[in-house]
Formats: structure tokens, C-alpha cells, sequence
């Protein structure tokens, strides 16, 4: 016997959590009836569906997209915008995002079917880096960038980077070039940081997410991460 939502996410049909949500909203149901929270089932016995399509075990799939600026990072939108999964399409394996970047940030994004992979590389626990580049207006001095490391007090609680450096051959008449490491995943954490010192994002890019990177690819254009890539991935997070 195996807990709902974990057999979900093995399926590739969202994260952990995410998964935990569709079943709270009912849209998930074993043998015809709507599961439960914490319910268990027997894989290859109990027939489970996710709005009516029935959830099997896909082979894994890892792939690294570099995001556009527009896209919005979800499955489906209700509003008719461009989704990641929309610069995806054809692919026979259904894929989720690996957490999400805001509408207007570029940049790397990993998707894939691997549940526990992916809920793993979003826990706190596991301390994953996420390295950004913000082009921020003003510019920055070295005492803003010991308290971007230090800490600041956001409406959620204090936060800091890892590392900040300021990358002064891009420094224009208006803006700073920022590189940031996180490893919270906080919503819009870098954005505001950022304006917590009193410098507003004017662009953000991510560049790398745990060690990958969308290198030599063109916005919107993604690639297979290779087995060096996926066991290198798996190895940070504990799962050999």
C-alpha cells in the first residue's frame, strides 16, 4: 500500500503538495469514488483518475526549459496566457514544472514527471541553490550588498542571500547588474530583497537551479537533462 498523493507524484501528475491539492478539491477519485486526504491504495489494483484521465507511471523525464519573459509558470491558465508546458508541446510524456518563476522572469526552469525528485529539490531542507541575475535600478553599493547577505525583514519573515556580487563591467547610467544565490524559494523572494534595499528589479533571469543551466539555449527552447545531470540532482537531495 502506497499514500494517494505520493503515488500521484510518481506518476508525474504534479508535485507532492500539488497533489495533496487536487485531492482536497475532489478532483481526484479510486474506483470511481472521490479520494481522500492520507487515503492509501494498492498500485496496479485501485484504478486512480485525476479529472477523469486515469493516472499511470510514465518513464521518468527531466528536462530543463530556458523560460520566456510571458509565460506563466502552470499546467493550464484560465485566462488564455502562454504557459511552460505550452513551450513543450509534443511531448509524449506528461511533465510538470519544478516550482515557478513569475510571469515576467526568464531563465532556467526544470519540468518533469519525477514527484519525488521535485518535491525534494523544493524543500528548505535540502538547501538547493537557485543563482539569479536582476538588473536593478540605481546603483548599489558595497554596504546594500553586506545587507542583502546579512539579512533583511520581509513581510514573511527575514531573509537573505547566500551571495551577492555586483557585476560592474554591465553597470549603465540607470541600473546595477546583480548575480544572487538563494536557496529559499519563497514567492517573488529576489524581487523583494531587492526592494527591501531600496532597488527595484527592472529584469530577472534565472541562471541556474541546483547546478543546471539553460546554456547555448534560445528563450522558450529546452533540452533532456543527461544521466550525469539527473544523478547529480538525486545525489543532492539524498536519493543516491
Amino acid at each position: 500500500m502506497v499514500r494517494l498523493q505520493r503515488y500521484l507524484a510518481e506518476c508525474g501528475v504534479a508535485s507532492r503538495r500539488a497533489c495533496e491539492a487536487l485531492i482536497a478539491e475532489g478532483r481526484v477519485t479510486v474506483n470511481g469514488a472521490t479520494a481522500l486526504i492520507g487515503q492509501s491504495i494498492e498500485p496496479g489494483r485501485d484504478e486512480v483518475r485525476v479529472d477523469g484521465q486515469l493516472a499511470g507511471v510514465d518513464d521518468k523525464v527531466y528536462i530543463v526549459l530556458n523560460k520566456p519573459a510571458g509565460t506563466v509558470t502552470t499546467a493550464k491558465d484560465t485566462h488564455g496566457r502562454d504557459t511552460v508546458l505550452d513551450c513543450v508541446q509534443g511531448l509524449p510524456e506528461r511533465v510538470f514544472p519544478v516550482g515557478r518563476l513569475d510571469q515576467d522572469t526568464e531563465g532556467v526552469l526544470l519540468l518533469t514527471n519525477d514527484g519525488e525528485l521535485a518535491n525534494r529539490l523544493l524543500h528548505p531542507r535540502y538547501g538547493v541553490d537557485k543563482i539569479y541575475l536582476a538588473r536593478v535600478w540605481g546603483h548599489v553599493k558595497p554596504a546594500t550588498l553586506h545587507r542583502l547577505v546579512e539579512g533583511v525583514e520581509l513581510e514573511d519573515g527575514p531573509a537573505a542571500a547566500i551571495a551577492v556580487e555586483m557585476d560592474e563591467s554591465r553597470r549603465d547610467s540607470a541600473t546595477t547588474y546583480l548575480q544572487l544565490t538563494l536557496r529559499e524559494g519563497r514567492k517573488r523572494e529576489v524581487k523583494r530583497l531587492c526592494e527591501a534595499v531600496g532597488h527595484r528589479v527592472r529584469r530577472l533571469r534565472r541562471l541556474s537551479f541546483a547546478g543546471i543551466t539553460a546554456n547555448g539555449l534560445r528563450p522558450g527552447q529546452w533540452r533532456y537533462l543527461s544521466g550525469v545531470e539527473v544523478r547529480m540532482l538525486r545525489h543532492k537531495v539524498g536519493l543516491g
